[in-house]
């Protein structure tokens, strides 16, 4: 019975160990590991960025690209706004100049509203920018 059991255990010892897995992880994509990206994203004439808490990325403009900037376009409440988003890319170094590294999305995971409030704007009011076009009138030299 010992002799039974004994043989028993080092089979499937043997079949778990030399069950190996070939197939290559998701994660494993184009030489690179990819990995989940929290950050705020934006799109501009022909740059963009990813910006984290303790990084930023320029974003390698492809068809993943502009579909996240699709679909961050309705949630923004100006041009120049950030929209947080949630994807999976490959960070590699920046082969051009910019960024010191880049991240080429290989899947959106979430986009969402932005949270942050919007930059306090003054505008000038029309008397102000008059009176400063003017020269020096109210001025006591």
């Amino acid at each position: 019975m010992k002799t039974l059991t004994s043989t028993l255990l080092i089979i499937v010892t043997l079949c778990l160990f030399s069950c190996k897995s070939d197939k290559k992880s998701d994660q494993d994509i184009d030489n690179g590991i990819s990995k989940l990206i929290r950050g705020e994203f934006i799109l501009v004439d022909n740059a963009g960025v990813i910006k984290g808490k303790d990084f930023i990325y320029g974003v390698v403009l492809d068809d993943m690209a502009t579909q996240l900037n699709e679909k961050t376009k309705p949630l923004k409440r100006e041009e120049y706004d950030m929209v947080p988003v949630v994807i999976q890319g490959v960070v590699k170094p920046n082969p051009e100049e910019g960024w010191p590294e880049v991240v080429e999305i290989k899947e959106i995971i979430g986009v969402t509203k932005p949270v942050s409030e919007l930059p306090t704007k003054i505008k000038a009011s029309d008397t102000i920018q008059n009176s400063a076009n003017t020269g020096h009138e109210g001025h006591n030299h």
